[in-house]
């Protein structure tokens, strides 16, 4: 038998809980990813892997008037000394650190493929060369060897690494940053250094700087890719709270082309500038897979004409077609128009903080002085030990005959040296130098330039002293070198900011472009206006279809353009900027604005699907729609909601107002629950609860059977349920109405409401069914019109329509009469009213 090892006998044991161990350790592990990986340090803006990319450049002397150098060997010496990661992650960094379409100012030039706009990948580390870009090193490392920063031990101590490099510009905020960490994230925009320094030397001139003014010098974020920020709302508030939301928008313009079929000419819409890190080719073919879907009309071809002069996206229009219309669609569906949601988070003396605009410059400003102030303080020391040193060569050269003397008496170096440290007064530095000094020295001619050399270093000296003992001297010198790098390395500004009022075909709200310009309310209140409003006719289907027609044209047939099994739900007249809502199983409202709808054509007569105009998160979701209905002009109106599972709540209607694309949740559901029904109700109403076993529960809608609950109430139960029970439905009614019942098995019968006694919310209901089958079941309830149609909605999709006044009114004891033939194992699951 193998000898137990004793594990615990060498020393001490802790006891500790086993939440507290792993508190302690996760957030060990949080803070670990947080300052040394995933958040830029708000000094010189870089990730730790982008500063060891850089320092190991600069190691390797990858200088701008150097040769490039393979990009393999700059990883694999960034692995080797400093970073011991992944190599293709060292890699993707190096990469986005050359892309003039990721970065505003990139640090390295490149040299090879590194990827495009159309987020194509760049080519392998062993085909693509780089080397320090000229920002890269005049802003970033001509100062490294100069005692600026810190330097510490790497992974291994076997080398020392910077703990910052010695930045001269706030790459920060130039290039911006974007990096997920542990229960924090940063997402920075970037900016045009011209206004960047015009900020930073107003901040620097004055602390006590308005805002206003501030943001007169930095109006804001400058994308390397170009477009047009919307609003300026987004960008106040990202400058003052360190976060916000920022509306992005492509370059658009209107031109006359040759048509692709034929010569000719077609109004165009041209692409030339698309929103920061939005992909090209995803976008075109976001923008086919909409035209396809019928959610995007007008369009008769988009390509790609873009070349090494710059972007170039043509969509053709067809004939007679509102560009202005097509314009806004696209803004408002596709990436064309998106938000860039900015938080401005770095580390700040080790901790991760949320910054406002001038707090970051600020930081900024304090570490650039610091590292001016040692940078200084490096160069007067030097300037000091070398002056001391030529004062000591002029000396000897001012007492020549005695030196010679000294050196020829003394019997070796030692002796020599102190025979001339105590007869000329020298410090022992100044007698090695006399000691080493070549004989060239001794000409006219050197000793001329000693004495020059002397009168520069006095002079430095003067001057360093005055700079570090006179702030406002070394601001002086600090607001130099920003105008220096400015003249070298400012360019225009790419991205235009246009006000509120000048963002001409926005639609839609939300995720999609939400305009909430604080200086121009009515604008925020009249968005939709931009596109005047349209009177149109919408009808909706049970099948999901919608259709909207134009309402002096032909008003759509249901047996024309809806399938054998379908049929027109709702007919109403509306106009273009109205909104549609749309409920769904799984308890969610999602608008539709009636204008995104496209018009119903000869090709389309069927209509559209209303899923496909639906948000992304919608589709994506498994849910089905339940129903659908257009936002109420009277908001003081309310709602039933019944699940399958049997519970109900009375929502106000204006729960349904100002929704974003979104959607919004309007109640709680458990796991295995979902919506089954809605029914709008009014005041003196009640209601009628059915169950599958054929019972009817009766009670009327007030405060206290039924109160009116908030949109994340779960609601109440409705009835009891016996075993083996569902819900069948609701109706809600007045006193002298009828109710139709319709039985799985196809039995229908009118029942006067009077036969059902007013009992309370919760109750078991009375029996008002007596089934053939045991087989057989309520399939649904619903109000009681002999002037209308029914739908009977099978479990072979199959759609039955009974004319109510062909159903006899008959009592409670009575199972009603066959009105429909089901196939072998056809059963009814639902009854729908045909208006």
């Amino acid at each position: 038998m193998a000898k137990q090892l004793n594990l615990l006998s060498t020393g001490q044991v802790i006891t500790t809980a086993l939440h507290t161990e792993m508190q302690r350790s996760y957030l060990e592990y949080a803070m670990s990813v947080i300052v040394g990986r995933a958040l830029p340090d708000v000094r010189d803006g870089l990730k730790p892997v982008h500063r060891r990319i850089l320092y190991a450049m600069h190691e390797l002397g990858l200088t701008p008037d150097r040769p490039y150098r393979k990009c393999a060997r700059v990883v694999g010496d960034v692995l080797g000394k400093y970073h011991p990661h992944g190599d293709q992650s060292v890699y993707d960094a190096l990469v986005r650190l050359v892309q003039d379409f990721s970065c505003r100012y990139p640090l390295l030039a490149g040299h090879g493929n590194f990827g495009s706009v159309d987020n194509d990948p760049p080519a392998a580390m062993r085909y693509t060369e780089t080397r320090l870009a000229s920002i890269g090193q005049d802003g970033m490392l001509t100062e490294i060897g100069e005692e600026t920063v810190d330097f510490i031990g790497n992974f291994d101590n076997s080398q020392q690494e910077p703990t910052v490099l010695p930045a001269q510009l706030p790459f920060l905020i130039l290039n911006g940053c974007t990096g997920i960490a542990v229960g924090m994230a940063t997402n920075i925009p970037p900016h045009n250094l011209n206004e960047i320094v015009d900020g930073l030397i107003a901040l620097s001139d004055n602390p006590e700087l308005t805002d206003e003014k501030l943001f007169e010098l930095i109006p804001g974020p400058d994308f390397p890719t170009g477009g047009e920020i919307v609003g300026i709302s987004g960008i106040r508030e990202a400058y003052t709270t360190g976060k916000g939301s920022i509306v992005l928008r492509g370059i658009a313009s209107i031109e006359e082309v040759a048509g692709s079929r034929g010569k000719n000419k077609r109004t165009a819409i041209i692409i030339t500038e698309l929103p920061y890190q939005v992909n090209k080719a995803g976008w075109i073919e976001k923008v086919a897979e909409l035209v396809n879907q019928g959610r995007l009309n007008g369009i008769s071809d988009i390509r790609d004409e873009s070349d090494r002069d710059g972007m170039r996206v043509v969509i053709e229009l067809k004939r007679d077609t509102n560009h202005q219309e097509v314009l806004a669609n696209l803004y408002h569906q596709t990436a064309l128009q998106s938000n860039f949601g900015a938080i401005v988070l770095a580390i700040v003396d080790g901790q991760p903080r949320q910054l406002s605009l001038r707090s970051l410059l600020q930081e900024f400003l304090d570490f650039r002085e610091q590292t001016l102030n040692r940078r200084y303080s490096y160069e007067l020391g030097k300037a000091e030990n070398r002056a001391h040193l030529v004062e000591g060569l002029l000396k000897a050269l001012a007492n020549l005959d005695e030196v010679i003397t000294i050196l020829r008496q003394a019997p070796d170096g030692s002796t020599a040296k102190e025979t001339l440290i105590n007869r000329l007064e020298l410090a022992s530095v100044q007698a090695d130098a006399i000691l080493s000094m070549p004989l060239r020295r001794l000409t006219g001619l050197e000793q001329q330039n000693l004495q020059q050399e002397f009168n520069e270093l006095s002079e430095q000296i003067t001057g360093l002293r005055r700079l570090l003992s006179d702030r406002k001297e070394l601001l002086k010198s600090l607001k130099k070198d920003l105008r220096s790098l400015k003249r070298k390395f400012g360019d225009e500004r790419r991205t235009k900011i246009i006000a509120a009022e000048e963002a001409r075909f926005l639609r839609g709200r939300g995720s999609k472009g939400e305009i909430s310009d604080d200086d121009d309310e009515k604008v925020k209140q009249n968005l939709k206006l931009d596109i005047p409003s349209e009177d149109v006719i919408l009808e909706l289907t049970h099948r999901g279809y919608v259709r909207r027609n134009q309402p002096n044209g032909k008003k759509s047939k249901v047996d024309n353009n809806t399938s054998e099994n379908d049929f027109t739900l709702l007919t109403t007249p509306t106009d273009t900027h109205k909104e549609l809502l749309i409920i769904t199983t799984g308890a969610k409202v999602y608008p539709i604005t009636v204008g995104d709808i496209p018009p119903s054509t000869g090709r389309n007569a069927r209509g559209t699907p209303l899923i496909t105009l639906l948000s992304n998160t919608a589709q994506g979701a498994t849910e089905g729609i339940l129903t659908r209905f257009m936002q109420p002009e009277n908001p003081e109106g309310e709602m039933i909601l019944l699940t399958k599972q049997g519970r109900i709540k009375r929502l106000p209607l204006s729960e349904f107002t100002n929704l974003t694309r979104r959607g919004i949740t309007i109640a709680k559901l458990k796991d295995d629950d979902e919506l089954l029904q809605t029914q709008f109700t009014k005041a003196g109403e009640q209601l009628i609860l059915a169950s599958s076993g054929g019972r009817l529960l009766r009670f009327a809608i007030e405060e206290q059977q039924l109160p009116i609950m908030g949109r994340t109430a779960m609601g109440v139960q409705g009835m009891r349920l016996r075993i083996n029970e569902a819900i069948a439905g609701c109706v809600t009614f007045k006193t002298a109405d009828k109710i139709l019942l319709v039985t799985q098995q196809g039995y229908a019968k009118q029942l006067p409401v009077s036969n059902i006694r007013l009992a309370n919310r919760g109750d078991i209901g009375i029996q008002v069914c007596k089934f053939t089958s045991k087989a057989d079941a309520l399939a649904g309830i619903t109000r009681f019109n002999p002037e209308s149609e029914v739908a009977l909605i099978t479990n072979q999709q199959r759609v039955v329509r009974l004319a109510l006044n062909t159903v006899t009114t008959s009592g409670r004891d009575s199972m009603g009469e066959s009105v429909v033939q089901l196939n072998r194992d056809e059963k009814i699951i639902s009854v729908v009213e045909i208006p």
